[in-house]
């Protein structure tokens, strides 16, 4: 017998096709798949997917080693691909954490999705109950055909999970491959993972919720507190992320999207609201005056209401689905406000209709204010309960009334009522303004605030915003001097003109500079 036989040659390309046979669960999945060896049951994933069904009290969450996540994007193109997701869109986040780690420079990749929260707010914020929790998985489930697109799950968020689709207009987001799970198998994404750093956890809720709960907690440095939303995903690593440890983006200077329908929606229903308010306050003080004024104002003022809650509907990707806003009133400030400014509408047309036709009717004006004013508040509202630094309650309420105000005051004028109505809303206008430059100075000058990115924002990328407003506040100013010097020259044109322009200035900015919540982001370029 040959030496040859009984110790048969290697070359080197055997010895490399050998050496790759040991591989992972990917590489593990496609030899079962030319073996003709996959079966139906969950036992092929028995090492990234659990035995069982979630127990009472238990739930899945996605568990993410750090030490084993490459960065590849192996997850996201997945997860792309058996979702059918379109270009641009994406269900999973691949990010990046640096900072310093006992003098050391750190960097960790980070592979993200939905954290399948147990008190979610996308759920909680949706106004037309588009969002479930599956009382038995508790995996957040998105309901596609009852969306109504209005993105408010987008800005609620502080994951940046959900992702809006301008051509189905919907929102859409993981749901764990929930049929895939239900069959044994497991997710996309877990599947994907060359390394095998995602895997799917049975994680008790009590247990979670306590944890969660705790002030400060985070999933990660640089992320929101997970008090707000209890997140469900564990990042676990054998070496400590550091505490300073910050997104690779996180000093990125980014506008966000304007939502001109929104803008446009706010300004014209403030600007209604504001003259119901100062209308009454006619009724009160001057009522010679405020019956010469009552209908041709009040329809002034239903008109520009109804032509800003049309507005709205522009921002709707299927607007004829929000007749259903009735089914979120319990929990969401958007139904709220739809119900609100339902109502203001109606006593509108009715105080409006009642001027011109049954003038002798005891007026309504002061119920119509009071109603406009409720309906700004659930506006408000909206936003504060976004929990962005930058929508915090006292700056988003000064923003709002001070608009309601100012720009209520201004139209009155026009009409001719009574001069001190229009200086004590100038007076507003200046306090606002003031207020809003003191905190964009202070924020711009200590870098550890929570808005001085947004400081930033505006300081560098849009650096004459601020001189052009001044410049309309005078503007305003002129406008009054010149219509109490001379009544009917133009003086409250101008006025009105200069202070709706610095509204609609101060509403982009309102967007604009905002900065979300979101995970680790990429490296900065």
């Amino acid at each position: 017998m040959q030496a040859s036989e009984v110790f048969p040659e290697v070359n080197l390309v055997d010895a490399l096709l050998a050496e790759q046979r040991e591989l992972s669960a990917v590489e593990r999945f496609a030899q079962k798949h030319e073996r003709a060896m996959i079966p139906r049951q969950e036992r092929h994933y028995r090492d990234l997917i659990p035995l069982s069904r979630p127990a009472p009290g238990q739930q899945y969450a996605f568990e993410v080693n750090l030490d084993k996540c490459t960065g590849c994007k192996a997850c996201v193109s997945a997860c792309h691909s058996l979702n059918g997701l379109e270009e641009n869109e994406t269900w999973r986040d691949v990010g990046t954490l640096v900072g310093f780690q006992s003098g050391k420079a750190y960097q960790q990749t980070v592979t993200s999705a939905c954290h399948h929260c147990l008190q979610p707010a996308c759920l909680e914020g949706c106004p037309v109950l588009a969002y479930e929790k599956d009382a038995e998985s508790g995996i957040v489930r998105h309901l596609d055909d009852q969306c109504i697109g209005c993105q408010y799950c987008t800005m609620k968020c502080p994951y940046d999970v959900p992702k809006y689709s301008s051509r189905l207009g919907i929102v859409r987001k993981c749901d764990m491959c929930h049929d895939r799970l239900a069959e044994g198998e497991a997710p996309a994404c877990v599947q994907a993972c060359p390394h095998e750093a995602i895997t799917i956890r049975l994680v008790d809720v009590e247990e979670t919720a306590r944890t969660t709960s705790r002030p400060g907690e985070r999933l990660l440095p640089g992320t929101h507190p997970t008090a707000y939303t209890q997140p469900a995903t564990r990042f676990v690593s054998a070496r400590p992320v550091p505490p300073r440890a910050d997104s690779a983006s996180a000093q990125r200077l980014r506008k966000e999207h304007a939502h001109w329908p929104l803008i446009l929606m706010l300004l014209l229903t403030q600007l209604a609201a504001g003259i119901f308010v100062f209308l009454a306050l006619e009724s009160l003080t001057n009522p010679e005056n405020f019956a010469r004024l009552r209908f041709p104002v009040s329809l002034a003022a239903f008109g520009l209401l109804n032509a800003g809650l049309i507005s709205a509907v522009f921002h709707l990707g299927r607007p004829l689905g929000a007749w259903r806003f009735f089914l979120g009133l319990r929990r969401s400030w958007m139904s709220r406000e739809i119900l609100a400014f339902s109502f203001f509408a109606a006593l509108a047309g009715w105080e409006t209709v009642a001027a011109g036709f049954f003038p002798h009717i005891p007026d309504t004006t002061l119920l119509v204010a009071l109603t406009g004013l409720v309906a700004v508040f659930t506006s408000a509202m909206i936003y504060i309960d976004t929990h962005r630094h930058f929508w915090t309650a006292r700056r988003v309420s000064l923003r709002f009334f001070g608009t309601t105000a100012t720009l209520g005051a201004g139209a009155v004028l026009l009409a001719g009522g009574s001069s001190w109505i229009a200086g004590a809303g100038l007076v507003l206008a200046f306090f606002t303004f003031a207020r809003e430059m003191a905190w964009h100075h202070d924020a711009l000058q200590e870098s550890d605030a929570p808005d001085h990115l947004s400081a930033r924002i505006v300081e560098e990328l849009m650096p004459r915003l601020f001189s052009l407003r001044c410049l309309l506040l005078l503007l305003a100013l002129t406008g009054f001097a010149a219509e109490l010097a001379r009544p009917g020259f133009g003086g409250a044109l101008l006025a009105m003109a200069a202070l709706l322009v610095g509204s609609f200035l101060e509403r982009y900015v309102f967007f604009t500079a905002v900065v979300p919540h979101r995970m680790p982001g990429g490296f900065v370029r």
